[in-house]
């Protein structure tokens, strides 16, 4: 694992990410679009820990983000990959789409990654990298509520990462 001490100027942009009552504040701006790579291996997830240093600091989530300019979904996805945890990803195919407290529209991709990845966090984005079962990351107390819909879609059997959708 790898790990982020926070600052002084840290914690205030996590404090300003709350609102009064101490809950996540969402930002109001429709229409934005990001992408999801969602990396298996040995039956085991890729998760990201977020640093204390971004908006909802400390939660886990698939790694990922926004889309910048005119890229592609896949083209946005190695950028992220590159950009969080120093890998290179090969998108293989969008498996899921939703859209989130944020009004981000997502689109979650199945991603490959080579076998000889060493990881290199970016740690102003990531504190955290791990490879976790699915019943570890439904059982962990700080998800990105996003997540959960995609992971109950998985446990229902309506998403399949090695091969997309699964038609109901």
């Amino acid at each position: 694992m790898w790990h982020v001490e926070c600052d002084t100027m840290q914690e205030n942009t996590r404090k300003n990410n709350l609102d009064r009552s101490g809950k996540m504040h969402i930002p109001d701006d429709p229409g934005r679009r990001g992408v999801v790579g969602v990396a298996v291996r040995d039956g085991r997830f890729l998760v990201i820990r977020r640093s204390k240093r971004v908006v909802a600091p400390g939660m886990y989530c698939f790694p990922g983000g926004g889309i910048e300019g005119r890229e592609t979904e896949p083209e946005a996805l190695v950028r992220e990959f590159r950009e969080e945890i120093g890998a290179d990803a090969l998108p293989v195919r969008r498996i899921w789409q939703s859209v989130t407290a944020w009004q981000v529209e997502l689109a979650w991709w199945h991603v490959r990654l080579p076998g000889d990845t060493v990881f290199r966090p970016n740690t102003a984005e990531v504190e955290a990298i791990e490879w976790l079962s699915l019943e570890e990351i439904q059982n962990l107390p700080n998800l990105l509520p996003s997540n959960h819909e995609f992971l109950t879609a998985i446990s229902e059997g309506k998403v399949d990462v090695d091969v997309g959708w699964v038609e109901m």
